[in-house]
């Protein structure tokens, strides 16, 4: 199957090698040669899209309490780095616009992981408004991806032309009817949960396959043998130069 994202994307946008979810990690996938970055959005309690995995505030950044319970100006005041190195002190959390627009500069595809706190349609409806609108004309949308059926569901209305992958711990004989029924492309699912026969099976229903989050060599290329389509890692610079 022709699949346009590239095989290795650095989770929460720099893996281990930055603090997560930060420009400063997308800067250091770039320059590691790695062509795509997985990020986690969510809104804040003004309906800004705004890139942060947790939605309590205080394992990454200086702030307290929850994203969704602070204005994006209040969100824009947290140091988002020093928490990784004091190197990287007075990192912010980005937008979902300035991941757009540094994202479209370097040519690096993202694959966009919705994160709703609560009301997942909703919540959806206004980051996929936002996306369409920052990347507008792009040869390469980002890819969409939720554990949240309900968010994927409203995206799948929303924005049927953006492509969606179904997120998950572990495969089920369910899976695939689960993906279509959301019109996913893809579903992502743990690398542990993967052996050669599954990825097979996942193509052959016409579903590309991510693995995540796999961090060793070894790991990476027996996934690679199996044909899998996308490897989420902490340590892109173990992906081999060859494979980017």
């Amino acid at each position: 199957m022709h699949w346009p994202y590239p095989l290795g994307f650095a989770h929460r946008l720099g893996g281990a090698l930055a603090p997560e979810n930060t420009l400063a990690g997308l800067q250091l996938a770039h320059r590691l040669g790695v062509n795509g970055v997985e990020c986690d959005v969510q809104l804040s309690a003004d309906g800004k899209a705004v890139i942060v995995h947790d939605h309590a505030l205080e394992r990454t950044t200086t702030g307290n309490g929850d994203v969704a319970g602070q204005t994006i100006a209040q969100l824009q005041t947290l140091d988002a780095g020093r928490y990784h190195h004091l190197a990287f002190a007075g990192e912010p959390l980005p937008t979902l616009a300035a991941l757009a627009a540094k994202s479209r500069k370097l040519g690096m595809a993202v694959n966009l992981e919705l994160k709703p706190a609560h009301e997942p349609a909703a919540m959806t409806r206004v980051c996929v408004a936002e996306i369409q609108a920052l990347w507008h004309g792009a040869a390469l949308p980002p890819l969409l991806s939720s554990f949240d059926t309900a968010a994927l569901a409203s995206a799948q209305l929303a924005a049927p032309q953006l492509p969606r992958a179904l997120l998950l711990d572990t495969l089920s004989e369910d899976s695939v009817a689960q993906a279509r029924a959301l019109g996913c492309s893809a579903i992502h699912v743990h690398y542990r949960a993967l052996d050669e026969a599954s990825v097979q099976a996942l193509h052959q229903a016409g579903l590309a396959v991510m693995a995540w989050t796999v961090n060793q060599l070894e790991d990476m290329q027996r996934l690679r043998q199996w044909g899998v389509n996308m490897l989420c890692t902490d340590r892109p610079d173990r992906l081999d130069p060859s494979w980017l």
